[in-house]
């Protein structure tokens, strides 16, 4: 999905008489676009990372890196960095990204500098809904407009996790989540800011607890499967009544 900017008809402009506006935040990336165009390499690519196993983690939008954190917490990452046969987490920063992000190729060398095995991408898409009209990324809204009617702004994060080395993307993860909001407080651009804020961290708390799940798909299917790690991994069965494995490694 291209991001584009949507003009504001003369229509909603009428309708904002002297109140404020305020500016859909832009959209995120298409993840799967950003892997490289040559379809064969897709089925001939493996993974090789070995376990356990250093992540690197970058924010993505409008092939852009985003380095600026407002709804990502050090607890988020930290809870990721429990997991089993995960190392270290780390997200990029700005100094060792590029200025344009047109595939994975392009971040993968950033990761590699931080000695990463996987790179964690994610995006973030908000939407905002008023009335059963949605206004899309950096779409012009008038807050006037929607004074006194139903409202509401989605978010939605998706994620991929990618073998640095390889390219190999070893699954996704995606959440949603909406803030429900009396229309008649959207009057100030902070309000309307507020509730995308609130989704949005709302959207990357599930986001983390679907990494979780899909990093215990990733030890199931591959971490065994390493060589420095013994054919039968004592399993752990956590309170949930998920299994997970805690082997002793050798150092790397």
């Amino acid at each position: 999905m291209i991001p584009k900017t949507l003009g504001v008809s003369l229509a909603l402009l009428a309708l904002a008489g002297c109140g404020q506006t305020y500016v859909t935040p832009p959209a995120g990336a298409e993840l799967t676009a950003l892997s490289d165009a040559n379809l064969r390499g897709y089925y001939e690519t493996r993974p090789v990372t070995p376990f356990p196993a250093n992540i690197a983690v970058v924010r993505i939008a409008q092939n852009q890196a985003v380095t600026v954190r407002e709804v990502e917490s050090d607890e988020h990452f930290e809870q990721i960095e429990s997991l089993p046969l995960i190392q270290d987490v780390a997200p990029i920063g700005k100094l060792l990204l590029p200025s344009r992000v047109r595939s994975f190729d392009d971040l993968r060398p950033s990761a590699a500098r931080l000695h990463a095995d996987l790179l964690l991408v994610y995006t973030i898409d908000t939407s905002f809904t008023v009335e059963g009209r949605t206004f899309g990324p950096a779409e012009l809204v008038s807050l006037g407009m929607i004074r006194h009617k139903k409202a509401h702004v989605t978010a939605t994060v998706s994620g991929m996790l990618v073998d640095v080395r390889t390219g190999f993307i070893y699954g996704t993860a995606e959440s949603t989540a909406e803030e429900h909001k009396k229309a008649n407080i959207w009057t100030k651009r902070s309000a309307v800011d507020s509730s995308r804020q609130l989704a949005e961290a709302r959207a990357f708390d599930d986001f983390v607890d679907e990494f979780t799940r899909l990093w215990k798909g990733v030890v199931d299917v591959h971490a065994a499967r390493q060589p420095n790690i013994p054919s039968t991994p004592v399993a752990i069965v956590d309170e949930d009544g998920d299994t997970y494995y805690r082997v002793k490694f050798s150092s790397r």
